[in-house]
């Protein structure tokens, strides 16, 4: 037993995305983050990512988008895309609306629950609750990401929205 406790606690819990085949499809799926209002269309996350790794990026971006209206879509491009990867980013909105934590993270989980019950693995992107300076994400999306082990990435988005260089004039 002792020896059954002292591996599991070295072992590497940090969750870990499969490796992508080259023809793999990435569904990225949000709001205006995902979508890139203020950039140019082929200057949006999705494109780049696209451009960079030579595998064919889904902008499933919907600006002014609530996790709500998100929940009811996904499940369709899912089964459409039938993506190897799905890049979640939502929330934004709920956040600058105001809408209860308790809903969002509700919606959230069940977006992932969607993917993963079609066996699509998923990064989750925290989106950054408002603020005037030191942004941080979401408490919620750290939450989510440690329940369903899932892949999370903090602070881009954060540190983006900071660099007033990267805002429009």
């Amino acid at each position: 037993l002792a020896c059954t406790v002292l591996l599991l606690a070295c072992s590497d819990s940090t969750p870990r995305l499969p490796q992508l085949a080259e023809n793999t499809v990435i569904l990225a799926f949000g709001d205006s983050l995902t979508f890139g209002t203020g950039a140019q269309k082929d200057q949006s996350y999705p494109a780049v990512l696209s451009k960079l790794t030579g595998r064919t990026v889904i902008n499933a971006g919907i600006p002014g988008e609530v996790s709500a209206q998100g929940l009811e879509r996904l499940p369709a491009l899912l089964d459409r895309y039938r993506p190897e990867l799905l890049l979640l980013c939502h929330g934004g909105n709920d956040l600058l609306r105001r809408i209860s934590s308790a809903i969002t993270r509700s919606n959230i989980e069940s977006m992932i629950e969607a993917a993963t019950q079609r066996n699509i693995p998923v990064l989750l992107i925290g989106v950054p609750k408002p603020g005037l300076i030191f942004l941080d994400s979401a408490e919620i999306y750290s939450e989510i990401a440690e329940k369903y082990k899932l892949v999370y990435e903090d602070e881009i988005l954060p540190d983006v929205e900071s660099d007033s260089a990267l805002k429009l004039s």
